[in-house]
């Protein structure tokens, strides 16, 4: 609604001469006062320039963080235009990228992820280290935003200079979300960030999302929760590179090293990973940044461990080829939904199976074919 609607509306409810509530006896409502414009009238926006390809290249080479984050909400935007900019900027960036140590941080929500990012963090920095914290964050549910929740909480690395932190809105198809987080993988490489941190919303599918997109993937827990050797955490101990119990300290100290030795009972029970990493369990405290040099110490380990045996090339190039294949189905699936003959026919075949007219196998290979023979005489 624009100032002219909003004034028009305010100047006929200032003027109704009859309010529902007058019908009652002893009840006696004036007629309201014209109200202001809700935006000022003498503000001029300035419309942001928009950039060439070269232009996001040159920006995103040295290192200016507006820049990037353009680039990457044209990589985050639906508009096919934006799409076509943006991977471009992508395809010209690829050169530079490569450089960087991915490190995907997930864990139940609560076990301290954002306060340990911010002071794995600011041990990079001290470390002559440039980083980039990518966290695929909670969603509202009603404007399917970033609630930002993550930013906030890392009150020392959002006012480094040498930082770029990147939440991205959880809601929606979560292979789209890890897809674009991986390319935004990529402009933060080219952007000359060293260190990269993805930031998981909670233990769940955007898991195995993350772990196809990192080099280390960092699992924290938390002690006396009575879930240590829950069944249902095989599939995320199985990807842990390493298991940090996070909160050791004060009176929590005896449950976290109790926590740690079953953690570290359970992964001998677990078969070798490919790379040959046996995963090691530490005790830390993010909120009195206690043993973060350890932590950081058996991160240096894997990566020497895997870049000596030759995983590390091994593991990147089954990422790519990875993407590729999860792009192309991705892709496919888009442009199969976006069709109206086929979701016109979608619509017809559903009331056909809830009738029991047809069966969903039959009604599913009746689209299908619909989809394969129209594309066959258009092509």
């Amino acid at each position: 609604m624009n100032d002219n609607e909003m004034n028009n509306m305010n100047s006929e409810f200032a003027n109704c001469d009859h309010h529902p509530e007058n019908d009652y006896a002893g009840l006696q409502v004036n007629a309201g006062i014209e109200q202001p414009p809700m935006v000022n009238p003498y503000l001029k926006r300035k419309k942001r320039p928009q950039l060439s390809v070269n232009d996001y290249v040159e920006g995103i080479r040295k290192g200016n963080p507006a820049v990037l984050g353009q680039a990457v909400t044209l990589v985050e935007s639906l508009v096919p235009e934006h799409q076509i900019v943006a991977q471009e900027v992508i395809t010209k960036c690829l050169p530079y990228t490569g450089n960087s140590r991915r490190i995907g941080i997930t864990g139940v929500p609560g076990a301290g992820k954002s306060t340990s990012i911010d002071v794995f963090g600011m041990h990079v920095l001290n470390q002559g280290g440039k980083l980039a914290v990518l966290a695929i964050d909670p969603s509202s549910e009603r404007s399917k935003g970033s609630i930002l929740g993550d930013k906030t909480r890392m009150e020392k690395l959002s006012i480094q200079p040498n930082v770029f932190i990147r939440p991205s809105p959880s809601a929606g198809s979560l292979g789209g979300v890890a897809r674009k987080t991986r390319e935004t993988i990529v402009l933060c490489e080219a952007a000359g960030y060293d260190t990269i941190f993805v930031e998981t919303v909670g233990v769940g599918q955007s898991e195995t999302a993350v772990h196809s997109m990192v080099d280390y993937f960092l699992l924290i827990q938390l002690a006396g929760t009575g879930d240590e050797l829950q069944g249902i955490k095989r599939g995320i101990m199985e990807m842990a590179d390493g298991i940090v119990i996070n909160k050791c300290d004060g009176d929590n100290v005896d449950r976290a090293n109790l926590a740690a030795a079953q953690f570290r009972n359970a992964l001998h029970l677990f078969p070798l990973s490919p790379s040959g990493w046996l995963p090691e369990v530490i005790t830390y405290s993010g909120y009195y940044e206690l043993n973060i040099d350890k932590v950081w110490d058996m991160i240096d380990r894997y990566f020497a461990h895997v870049r000596a045996n030759g995983f590390f090339e091994e593991k990147r190039r089954e990422q790519e080829k990875y993407w590729m294949f999860e792009t192309i189905n991705e892709q496919l699936k888009a442009r199969f939904y976006s069709d109206h003959e086929v979701e016109r026919m979608l619509e017809i075949k559903e009331q056909m199976v809830l009738n029991n007219v047809q069966s969903s196998f039959v009604a599913a290979t009746d689209v299908l074919e619909f989809y394969y023979n129209k594309n066959k005489i258009n092509s």
